[in-house]
């Protein structure tokens, strides 16, 4: 198969993909055999970009201690004969170099490059590793290098055509703010909110500078150009749970004002709430405040 046809075995999750025997569980599982690390190398075809140091080293710190319980995923290299591509298992062959493990199990298959970069997609995407620049990046690269349309896509990585769609969207933002989510500071759901800003970046700014949850982004830039008596329309969000001289401070007033009061503050500025629980108690206290 040409790396321009539709391959025709994608499907839900790597064992639909490539077969059952696909990912084994167990390193002792038929077909697995040991290779030396240094006769691997990562695919071109690897959606995720950034690694977690930490995490990596967590896993090192874990196949010191018990090995590598999950065999790798490999295809021969294109070419290169007694070379190997890693298509699902690259940060597991990552941390056992940082152990000085010198072969690691892994489970050799025959793939395609289309079935190779579906496979590395969907793997990434099963364990959650995609942020969702890579994911939308992945999601792109397939349609645009091996002509899958978005239903095709969907098939192949289990999702519906809606949700390729609306990834591929975020793709449209300035990369400045596809910084911003790819590095977590702006969720999916903001970047979304942001596709509607005529400037997203500085909407961006403003939703990073507000604290602003993903409703009240969305509400912001529904709302542009519209304010009230000269405020902006939304506000910052206002912490759920005070801090110990604010809750104190809620406490003296209480007592001195005779009704439950509640203190918002959101480290500049804030709201004090008075409840009362029935009208009297409401006269008494405007008597209070009018002095």
């Amino acid at each position: 198969m040409s790396v321009k046809e539709q391959p025709k075995r994608l499907g839900r999750g790597l064992a639909a993909l490539l077969g059952d025997a696909a990912v084994p569980a167990s390193v002792n599982a038929p077909g697995v055999q040991a290779l030396p690390v240094d006769l691997l190398e990562p695919s071109p075809y690897q959606p995720r970009q950034d690694m977690d140091e930490t995490a990596l080293q967590e896993l090192a710190d874990s196949i010191k201690q018990r090995g590598i319980l999950q065999p790798l995923l490999v295809r021969p290299k294109p070419g290169h004969e007694g070379q190997y591509q890693i298509i699902a298992g690259e940060r597991r062959w990552r941390a056992a170099q940082k152990v000085s493990l010198h072969e690691v199990p892994v489970l050799v298959r025959e793939l395609s490059d289309a079935d190779a970069m579906a496979a590395g997609l969907v793997e990434n995407l099963q364990r959650e590793d995609l942020n969702p620049v890579e994911e939308a990046e992945g999601y792109q690269r397939l349609i645009t290098e091996f002509r899958l349309s978005q239903e095709a896509l969907g098939d192949a990585v289990g999702k519906s055509r809606g949700h390729i769609n609306n990834t591929l969207r975020v793709l449209k933002l300035p990369l400045p703010v596809l910084g911003m989510v790819r590095d977590g500071s702006l969720s999916m759901g903001h970047a979304r909110a942001l596709l509607n800003h005529p400037d997203p970046l500085k909407g961006a700014k403003v939703v990073l500078d507000k604290e602003l949850s993903v409703r009240q982004a969305e509400e912001f830039v529904n709302n542009l150009g519209r304010s009230i008596k000269g405020r902006a329309l939304i506000k910052p969000q206002l912490e759920r749970r005070p801090d110990g001289e604010v809750e104190a401070l809620a406490e003296n007033l209480s007592e001195r004002l005779g009704v439950k009061v509640k203190i918002g503050f959101n480290g500049r500025s804030g709201t004090i709430t008075l409840h009362y629980a029935n009208l009297d108690q409401m006269d008494s206290l405007l008597a209070l405040l009018n002095g």
